[in-house]
Parts: structure tokens; C-alpha cells; sequence
């Protein structure tokens, strides 16, 4: 009887690593310094090879969005994201290309003239977290 138990534990034990390992975990992004309340923030999420896993949308409250992915497998992932202010789902931009809407990337990652380079925005995803960001506007 005594190693029956033994047995079940262990096999809950590695049925728990299993699901862990596999995409159980939950990334919580937490996007701060909206300058208000209009549109929605949208998300993009990718690998280290910076191919898109996921795609999200969230409305915003008190200047902030908070946005839950789950369902991701440990490894390195970098985002992007920005506030579309007015609803059409476009990074609006101006006629020379100067953005219009705010936007920001992991690690509170800068560019100079264009987007920060990729590597620096990558994260490593272990466990579920929580990841601070601050959203950039140019123009007022």
C-alpha cells in the first residue's frame, strides 16, 4: 500500500512538471503613462526568432492597460505595442513618418530614428510574470 502511494504522488509530481513545461504559464503585461482613456492598446507578442505568437487588444482604464497572455512555453519573447487612440486598428503616423499614437516595446526598449534593435527587447519567460511597461508618445 505504502508504495502505491508512492507511486501516485510520483506520478502527480511529473503530470504537475509536464503541464508546467508546456505552456502553462502566464505573461501579465502591465502598460503605464496612457495619456488617456480612448481606443484600445494592442499587443504584439513574438518568439526569439521574432515570429508573432500572439496578437491581443484590451481596453484601457485610468491611464493603464493591463493585458494577461496565457497558455505560453518557457523561452525568450519580445512585444510591441500601441495605443490606437482612435479605434482603426493602425499605427497612425504623419505624412513624414513621424508616429501619431504612443507605443513602446519590452524592457522599455529605445530606437533612435526607428525601432530598437530586437535583441533588445527580448525577455526570459520561465514562470508566470508580471512585465512593466511605459508607453512613448512623440507628439502631443
Amino acid at each position: 500500500m505504502n508504495l502505491l502511494k508512492k507511486l501516485c504522488v510520483t506520478a502527480i509530481f511529473f503530470t504537475g512538471i509536464s503541464l508546467s513545461s508546456s505552456g502553462q504559464i502566464a505573461l501579465t503585461i502591465e502598460i503605464n503613462g496612457l495619456r488617456n482613456n480612448w481606443g484600445q492598446v494592442l499587443v504584439e507578442l513574438s518568439d526569439a526568432k521574432n515570429v508573432g505568437v500572439k496578437g491581443v487588444s484590451h481596453t484601457i482604464r485610468n491611464n493603464q492597460c493591463v493585458i494577461v497572455i496565457e497558455g505560453l512555453n518557457r523561452g525568450k519573447y519580445g512585444l510591441k505595442y500601441f495605443h490606437d487612440e482612435n479605434n482603426n486598428s493602425k499605427f497612425d503616423m504623419n505624412w513624414i513618418g513621424i508616429p501619431l499614437e504612443g507605443y513602446g516595446f519590452s524592457n522599455n526598449a529605445k530606437g533612435i530614428f526607428r525601432p530598437p534593435a530586437y535583441e533588445k527587447t527580448l525577455f526570459e519567460l520561465k514562470h508566470s510574470m508580471t512585465i512593466k511597461c511605459y508607453i512613448s508618445y512623440i507628439l502631443n
